[in-house]
């Protein structure tokens, strides 16, 4: 809702009356699109911490009350009575889907698991200890090439590449990382599977294929792919958004999104936390010891997987890995060291004065390193993995920006501080 003359702004004696627009929760936003035509202004707000580039019904958050709602959803929900693909599809389509229509979305996304033979071989070009999410970024714009069928605006076109993302994204993570392990590819079933069971399969099956994956686990690993598949408006998000804007295709855009994702301060996060219990055992200090030199500012010692820009009380998706990780992680016998350790770090975090006057508590990565280790991922794919979870989040926000009148090519204005007009100065008189 548009309320006119809400607010007012008064710029070198120019006075501008701005619209607010109300949000149906959270932040309502004053609008100002004249702001430079008619003051010869513009506003500065590095990290766009204060700016709405758009409006969007996908996700809501609350940060100060650890909300994060799907199309209206509590996180919670989702996670305990949800699965992947009926969350993609909810977020993609904006509604639960029927037993139906998920049956037939589970369906095509099977059938479209297997990869051309040239993104097979673009894969084998690289060397096996090569950085995987820059070979995935570059294999999914690659895709577009393959898929012209796909790479168009009609709603047909569009609902073929968001099948064939979600279906071939897997695929090529999978690939992957049994290249990083020495491995080959093998084929994914074309019918009849579940997707995240698939995808374990394609990930650690021998090369004959035969493998039973364990439900705790493939449940696991569909709890961590919900948690993880939109955030709002993110640096990867609104890079798939501004790239969009320019009217490329979902490929490209889900691509820079990728690139966007690999940033250390972006997707590294649960890579950092596992390092940094890895640390602590090496170093021979107590969990108390560490906290200490954290509380002192002592070299070296950095507290991960703890506070997030967004949310200034417990992480919800953090509170719902928890859950899952101590059964987990005791069945599969491998990090139970150093999920006590997690558990004593929490502990004394969650309840030290330094720590709650900072509003430092536990977020979505301080778990899931540990999850992801345990079940045979390295930490050079745990970005990957949060991009398989992100993709349709960010196929959702490429569409709705799509069909948003409002959507104009993203283009940032900026405040000028280099050198004024100056005369060129020949090479023979610069001395």
């Amino acid at each position: 809702m548009v309320e006119p003359t809400a607010a007012q702004l008064s710029v070198d004696g120019t006075v501008l009356d701005l619209e607010v627009e109300r949000s149906v929760e959270g932040n309502d936003g004053i609008a100002i699109p004249r702001l430079l035509a008619d003051t010869g202004h513009v506003t500065i707000d590095p990290g766009f911490m204060n700016t709405a580039a758009c409006e969007s019904s996908i996700t809501y958050i609350d940060g100060e009350a650890g909300t994060l709602r799907y199309r209206g959803y509590p996180i919670a929900q989702l996670a305990s009575q949800s699965t992947f693909l009926e969350v993609a599809h909810l977020l993609i389509h904006g509604e639960l889907p029927s037993r139906a229509e998920l049956e037939a979305l589970a369906e095509r996304v099977a059938r479209h698991m297997q990869v051309h033979d040239g993104i097979k071989n673009f894969l084998r070009a690289f060397p096996r200890d090569a950085q995987p999410m820059a070979i995935l970024s570059g294999a999914i714009s690659a895709l577009q090439t393959f898929y012209p069928d796909s790479v168009g605006r009609n709603v047909e076109e569009v609902e073929r590449a968001s099948v064939l993302l979600l279906a071939k994204t897997a695929t090529v993570i999978a690939y992957l990382q049994r290249r990083s392990q020495g491995g080959d590819y093998i084929e994914p079933h074309k019918s009849g599977t579940d997707y995240v069971e698939e995808f374990l399969r394609l990930t650690f099956a021998p090369q004959d294929g035969a493998v039973e994956v364990d439900p705790k686990i493939c449940r696991a690993m569909d709890l961590l792919l919900i948690l993880h598949a939109d955030h709002e408006q993110n640096c990867s998000t609104s890079t798939v958004r501004i790239v969009g804007s320019s009217q490329a295709t979902m490929y490209a855009s889900v691509a820079a999104g990728v690139s966007a994702l690999s940033g250390p301060l972006h997707g590294g996060a649960n890579e950092a936390a596992l390092h940094m219990f890895d640390e602590i055992k090496a170093s021979g200090d107590t969990v108390d010891t560490f906290v200490a030199k954290v509380k002192d500012k002592s070299e070296g010692a950095r507290l991960m997987g703890f506070g997030h820009r967004v949310y200034k009380s417990y992480d919800p998706r953090g509170a719902e890995v928890k859950k899952v990780a101590d059964e987990v992680l005791r069945e599969l016998g491998g990090n139970v060291e150093l999920f006590d350790m997690a558990q004593r770090l929490e502990e004394i975090a969650l309840s030290d004065e330094y720590f709650i006057e900072r509003k430092l508590y536990p977020n979505v990565d301080f778990y899931t390193g540990l999850l992801y280790k345990a079940m045979g991922f390295p930490p050079s794919m745990f970005t990957p993995l949060f991009a398989l979870g992100r993709m349709p989040g960010w196929i959702a926000h490429w569409r709705e920006a799509l069909t948003d009148p409002r959507t104009k090519i993203g283009r940032p204005r900026q405040i000028y501080t280099g050198a004024q007009e100056r005369a060129y100065v020949p090479m023979d008189a610069r001395g």
